[in-house]
């Protein structure tokens, strides 16, 4: 097995010998300590909070300085705008957008496309300050839905 992984440390050994002098166990117990709370920090988090941001816990490594991933979730039961209350200098870049509605019975799910309408289809963009959901010709009406959208924050 390569031991060329980017992610061969966050996990956590599953057995611990300790040793028996104080001096050596402090030692020891520090050490765990620390790749405990790595190993917790890096796990992709998930909570799902509505209309307020939330850190995944996923990083991206465009360069030596890592830059994390926050998510926010908003419901809508209209096509239109959602303000998402993003400042623009908080965004580096959008990862992931996905989300589902439904017409009272059936549920669809609603893709993070264009901002041309397409037929059938519930889609949403984003642009600098609102989300903007769309129902193209022939889909089935909005009841109730939920967007996620994920982003790297500039910090």
């Amino acid at each position: 097995m390569s031991s060329n992984f980017f992610n061969a440390t966050p996990y956590l050994k599953t057995t611990q010998d300790f040793p028996r002098d104080n001096r050596d166990l402090s030692t020891i117990l520090t050490k765990t300590y620390i790749e405990t709370a790595q190993a917790i920090n890096t796990r992709t988090i998930g909570h799902f909070p509505t209309n307020k941001p939330a850190i995944t816990g996923e990083r991206y490594f465009f360069s030596s300085q890592p830059n994390q991933v926050i998510r926010r979730v908003y419901q809508f039961d209209a096509a239109g705008n959602i303000a998402h209350g993003i400042p623009d200098g908080d965004i580096l870049q959008f990862v992931k957008g996905y989300g589902s509605y439904t017409d009272g019975t059936n549920w669809y799910g609603v893709l993070f496309g264009t901002s041309v309408s397409i037929a059938g289809l519930c889609s949403f963009y984003i642009t600098d300050t609102n989300i903007v959901v769309d129902l193209g010709t022939g889909a089935p009406a909005i009841s109730s839905g939920t967007i996620v959208i994920e982003w790297l924050s500039k910090a």
